[in-house]
């Protein structure tokens, strides 16, 4: 039997003072393992934020065959339409994969291996997304604007800046900050 008593006000002291003298170990990097569980954390966490968008999206679109304007739609509208619904279900698909990954993979010691397949499942559905966006806003400001030569221009300054936001400012930062990795310090 372990008996347990509560330390004195004057030990607590000592025990203080012992453990600001002793000399204070520098962490060693991350090894592998942390480095793998912190990527994965945050591809889940990127997971959860795309996963709203997507779903709410692809709600609102499921939503528009069974209202009675979508039966005044034309023939281009209605295409536009299930390409939108294909590129939605192709996004929610690719942005929830990492999930059933993990599901299906847990305990075979392939964590790696997810998170690099999630990554670039990620990747792809932001890429789905945003082609469902384009053709959302196509098939609206196509019935709002009355052309599609007005619409494709807004959506084609639209699309420029979600290429801008999502790709052109991360890589070109990946760029920057790899070329100052390899040259050994700051740039």
């Amino acid at each position: 039997m372990t008996v347990t008593r509560r330390l004195t006000e004057a030990e607590w002291r000592i025990v203080e003072e012992e453990t600001a003298h002793r000399p204070q170990v520098s962490r060693q990097p991350e090894d592998a393992r942390d480095r793998v569980n912190r990527r994965w954390q945050e591809v889940l966490q990127e997971t959860r934020v795309a996963q709203t968008g997507v779903q709410v999206l692809f709600g609102f679109l499921l939503s528009i065959a069974f209202t009675a304007r979508f039966r005044e739609l034309d023939g281009f509208d209605r295409g536009l339409y299930v390409a939108t619904i294909v590129l939605a279900a192709s996004s929610t698909a690719a942005l929830i994969a990492p999930v059933s990954l993990h599901r299906c993979l847990s305990g075979l010691r392939l964590k790696e291996e997810v998170v690099t397949a999630a990554g670039r499942l990620m990747v792809c559905g932001m890429v789905l997304l945003a082609l469902t966006v384009a053709c959302t806003l196509m098939l609206i400001l196509n019935v709002v604007l009355g052309g599609a030569l007005a619409a494709g221009i807004v959506v084609g300054a639209v699309m420029l800046w979600f290429a801008l936001c999502w790709y052109v400012t991360p890589y070109r930062l990946r760029r920057k900050a790899l070329s100052r990795n390899q040259h050994g310090g700051r740039r």
